[in-house]
């Protein structure tokens, strides 16, 4: 710090004041629903729960905004269908009476939890899946009332901790001849650590929600696993909500290469130690906060045998900002075969692997069409002092971290997978390795640059405006 450098005279948490409500329910399916989300799994159904699935809904609004601001956070996987995204969320905006920009629903992304699919009749649980799927959109409308019904006045105020769950999950292949990456644990990559803590109290100072914005694939359970699970994220909430009583928001970072380091089993054992890990850091973090409404003010010096800075907790004025936007991007699609090509190698293929891989190429195909660019939506909100800003792709971590060096000054939460799912993002100098992010996005090499630069603009404009 040089001679002529302000110095810092207090410490506040970024904030927002305004109207906020909140509910959560049970969203867990029956046992016998169509599970299969694994190309390696040999079972199709589900055969028990572990943990149950659970929707939060927050809905967020200040005086001068008449439309709200909707959160869902959903413990579900992911989209893989060309009809069934669309229409989910046609009738969640046309039920809610919301704008595109004005929702946020986040996926857990769960490999545990049901596939989000087109549902083949003659799937073994599908009537279940295809229920259960079709009772989503009206169980959160629900919720979204419950919570504007609830409302109060409150504040949400942010704290970084860190975490070490997250490990660098691009490991290459250690036996000779072969030239590729495996999905899995790669010692000695650092991985962004970064956890962001969001605690919503009301007047009364009583913590009533607590968000969690961490990046780390749940891919604890995987083929050998039959039961419907939250993954981590369920003994991570068990956790949180034991100490605060309050629902717990879980949103997924830009987790794009992170998963846990002890991954793809069915010990259930794992994933809730995974999730007890990632919940004693969130109640660390909120340890460290200051009171609500509080910040912490330098008063003076108190000479003793050192001369003692004395700090002192004040009342602190939260910001009442709010406000939403969505711009889309134009990101080059690889020189894929169309849709109705890529299902005719799926019928001629004889690899049962190859074939899932190729089912999965085609649902993909299906919902970009058979274009040259995909326009891909961001969303941007900004809450108080902190900004929201998020795609349906998993984006590797490169997207939160550089722009959180862009904008250090502002609490970026940066998700991954929210109002869909799409393809990864992975940086340019990964497509000449045979990595699977690579091989399975349709986005071609440079979709990660591009994305990362719209989002600084649409970060630079919500602060703006």
């Amino acid at each position: 710090m040089t001679a002529s450098s302000p110095v810092p005279s207090e410490f506040r948490h970024p904030a927002f004041r305004g109207r906020i409500g909140i509910s959560q329910c049970e969203i867990t399916p029956p046992v016998g629903i169509f599970s299969r989300t694994w190309g390696a799994a040999l079972h199709e159904t589900a055969e028990s729960i572990h943990r149950p699935l659970m929707l939060s809904a927050m809905v967020i609004t200040n005086e001068e905004r008449n439309s709200p601001l909707v959160l869902i956070c959903a413990d579900m996987s992911y989209w893989s269908s060309h009809d069934a995204q669309p229409r989910f969320f046609a009738r969640l905006l046309e039920g809610l009476s919301l704008e595109p920009e004005n929702l946020i629903f986040a996926l857990s992304h769960s490999h545990a939890a049901p596939p989000l699919i087109d549902v083949d009749p003659s799937l073994p649980g599908g009537d279940l899946l295809q229920q259960w799927i079709d009772s989503i959109p009206e169980i959160a409308i629900a919720m979204v009332q419950q919570a504007q019904a609830n409302a109060f006045d409150g504040l949400i105020e942010w704290q970084t901790g860190r975490c070490g769950l997250a490990t660098v999950r691009d490991f290459q292949d250690p036996t000779p001849g072969k030239d590729r990456f495996l999905c899995g644990y790669a010692p000695g990559k650092p991985a962004d650590d970064t956890l962001l803590v969001g605690r919503v109290t009301d007047q009364r100072g009583v913590v009533q929600g607590v968000l969690v914005n961490y990046a780390c694939h749940p891919t604890t359970l995987a083929w050998q696993n039959k039961s419907v699970s939250p993954d981590y994220i369920g003994a991570m909430r068990e956790t949180i909500e034991a100490a605060t009583h309050a629902p717990v928001f879980f949103l997924l970072g830009a987790c794009g290469e992170l998963a846990p380091r002890n991954q793809y089993t069915a010990d259930t054992d794992v994933a809730d130690g995974h999730g007890r890990q990632l919940g004693y850091a969130v109640l660390s973090t909120l340890s460290g906060m200051e009171a609500p409404g509080k910040k912490l003010t330098f008063t003076g010096v108190m000479e003793s045998g050192a001369p003692l800075a004395i700090w002192s907790a004040t009342p602190d004025s939260a910001a009442s900002n709010l406000d939403a936007m969505q711009i889309e991007v134009d990101i080059p699609l690889k020189d894929w075969p169309t849709a109705d090509e890529l299902e005719q190698q799926r019928l001629a293929s004889n690899d049962p692997f190859q074939k899932e891989r190729l089912k999965r190429k085609r649902a993909i195909r299906l919902i970009l069409g058979d274009g040259a660019t995909y326009r891909l939506p961001l969303t941007f909100w900004r809450i108080g002092d902190a900004v929201f800003v998020g795609s349906r792709c998993e984006a590797y971590s490169l997207f939160q971290v550089e722009l959180r060096l862009r904008f250090s000054g502002t609490t970026l939460i940066c998700l991954n997978l929210i109002n869909g799912s799409m393809g990864y993002l992975p940086p340019a100098e990964q497509y000449s390795l045979d990595i699977y992010p690579v091989w399975q996005t349709p986005f071609a090499a440079g979709c990660l640059e591009l994305t990362l630069d719209a989002a600084h603009h649409g970060i630079e404009e919500i602060l703006a405006r």
